[in-house]
């Protein structure tokens, strides 16, 4: 029998495998991506203490497309900037279980670009 796949179950799946070894901490907290249809999201998130300490999305942009790739380039100057404002520098990242690849890439080196070393 054969069943249709779901994207976002397989996704999640993956997320999960990944979740076991990455761990935001305080010292080196963490980098969340999560990527929808029509907008991206980032969060820097302290594992430890179970707390969002930064994030940016394209949901407050105007003058780009909020689901393009230079959305995602905005959004990862956002979060690199709000992240030098709460004195980190040092980050980890997750993916989401996205492929690192288009929108989660670009979103990822403009973090880069901006400071944030991972």
């Amino acid at each position: 029998m054969i069943t249709k796949l779901d994207k976002n179950k397989v996704r999640k799946k993956r997320h999960a495998r990944v979740r076991v070894k990455v761990e935001g901490t305080s010292e080196v907290p963490r980098l969340n991506v999560f990527r929808s249809n029509k907008y991206i999201y980032a969060q820097i998130i302290d594992d430890s203490k179970s707390i969002t300490l930064a994030e940016a999305s394209s949901l407050k942009l105007s003058e780009v497309s909020k689901s393009s790739v230079a959305a995602a380039s905005e959004v990862g100057k956002l979060i690199a900037e709000a992240a030098k404002e709460k004195g980190i520098t040092k980050v980890v990242f997750d993916r989401g279980g996205y492929l690192y690849h288009g929108r989660v890439q670009a979103l990822a080196e403009a973090a880069r670009e901006n400071g944030l070393v991972f």
